[in-house]
């Protein structure tokens, strides 16, 4: 059952209760599916103006942001515009102010982190079967992050807790990448989701694979 919570801060939090968890989600991995299901539901609820209102805001703290100032290589993820924060503003401000950026390419259950120039170059990538722009998975040109590392991840995700938690689509593209950047770089990037304020709830079951981020931002935070 789900139950919005008026906080003091006037930001409502979703807080999800079940009930007989033995029988209504009997597994992490069956909780976190119903947690999509009603996660979904709420951002589909949100008009396009609360959207962008809302992207306008993130969009202008991570902007303002010590780790963004200071960054010198990041990746942030192309949105699905229904469904995510928009972040091609963000990606413009970091292309125009000589940040090098690096966007994500799934080829099947693999994600890199690939070289993207400029607004121009955005523009001339294919579109995928999500509509979402990426690099070809034949382009060989590209340089890929772990190359020499990242300072900074921008993420997506469905859900998000306050302490960092992040439950994505069930694909596993950022845990696994993230445990990538641990192995592979002397020091791993800082991880910034960023969030509709809907998408902030109480607590998320994990798995042990699952990979904590260092900070959530929202519209409103809670």
């Amino acid at each position: 059952m789900q139950v919005p919570v008026m906080c003091s801060n006037n930001v409502v939090k979703v807080i999800y209760r079940y009930r007989n968890m033995s029988t209504e989600a009997d597994s992490v991995g069956a909780l976190k599916s119903a947690l999509r299901r009603d996660i979904k539901k709420r951002i589909s609820e949100l008009t396009a103006d609360e959207k962008r209102r809302q992207s306008r805001i993130v969009v202008d703290k991570v902007l303002r942001h010590s780790i963004y100032e200071k960054c010198e290589r990041m990746s942030i993820y192309l949105p699905m515009l229904d469904e995510e924060v928009d972040t091609l503003p963000l990606l413009e401000h970091a292309l125009n102010n000589d940040k090098q950026c690096f966007i994500p390419r799934y080829v099947g259950r693999r994600m890199d982190m690939i070289r993207l120039h400029s607004m121009d170059d955005y523009e001339k990538l294919p579109l995928t079967k999500w509509n979402i722009k990426q690099p070809s998975s034949d382009d060989y040109t590209r340089e890929n992050a772990l190359n020499d590392g990242l300072d900074l991840i921008i993420m997506p995700g469905l859900a998000f807790t306050v302490n960092g938690k992040r439950l994505g689509r069930g694909m596993g593209y950022y845990d696994n990448y993230l445990s990538k950047c641990s192995q592979l770089l002397s020091t791993p990037p800082y991880t910034i989701a960023v969030s509709f304020n809907e998408q902030i709830i109480d607590d998320l079951p994990i798995h042990e694979g699952d990979v904590l981020i260092n900070e959530v931002i929202a519209a409103e935070k809670p």
